[in-house]
């Protein structure tokens, strides 16, 4: 299975609607352990990636992914901006001049984009970051490639995974961020970065799932 630019573009945009229908939910989890911007944050952002879009359709997938990322950096406030927009920038050396990729390429450039996140933030497992979904979900899914699982079974897995993941976050103590100042108080709580993280990786699946599927 290929997943070429007109899924990056479906992605992307759809995105924008996911962080639209979802701010309220991410601000509510910022609110109890941050600046209760986060929801509001992803949104603009990927508002503004949406806006952009038409613009650049007819490009490779690393200029979309530069694009978004510079995109993010100038519109999104607090850490969301760097984080995601370093993520995108560092992806889209990875996915470079090509308009289609296979689903192992995918996962190598969200790879180089994760690797990118943890050098800028300093970011582990356990911090009770984003971190705490990409780095198992996309350690799981070249897992389940390897073993030859089928593409679109490895996307549910992958939404699956984060699921979990985001709920791994909740009883974990922040050592990154605002959340961080809170110490043990910010157990209990679920990070709203994996969160939107899970968002993101949930509307990928669903975007290409549609397209392969046929359904409206």
């Amino acid at each position: 299975m290929l997943i070429d630019k007109s899924d990056i573009l479906a992605w992307l945009s759809q995105c924008a609607t996911t962080y639209a229908e979802q701010m309220h939910f991410l601000t509510e989890l910022d609110r109890d352990i941050g600046d209760a911007d986060h929801g509001v944050n992803m949104h603009r952002g990927f508002q503004h990636v949406a806006a952009l879009l038409p613009a650049i359709e007819r490009h490779d997938i690393g200029t979309l992914f530069k694009n978004t990322g510079m995109t993010l950096f100038s519109s999104v406030g607090g850490a969301s901006g760097p984080l995601y927009g370093t993520f995108f920038v560092c992806a889209a050396s990875a996915a470079g001049a090509r308009t289609s990729l296979t689903l192992k390429d995918l996962l190598d450039a969200m790879s180089v984009g994760i690797d990118g996140v943890v050098a800028r933030g300093k970011a582990a497992l356990g911090d009770k970051t984003l971190c705490d979904v990409w780095l198992p979900v996309l350690e799981t899914a070249k897992q389940a490639l390897s073993d030859g699982i089928e593409p679109m079974q490895i996307l549910a897995l992958i939404e699956s995974s984060a699921e979990q993941c985001v709920i791994n976050t909740i009883m974990m103590q922040a050592k990154k961020g605002r959340a961080s100042y809170l110490g043990e108080r910010s157990i209990g709580h679920q990070d709203p970065g994996a969160t939107s993280s899970m968002l993101m990786l949930k509307t990928l699946h669903h975007t290409i799932r549609k397209r392969v599927s046929g359904t409206p």
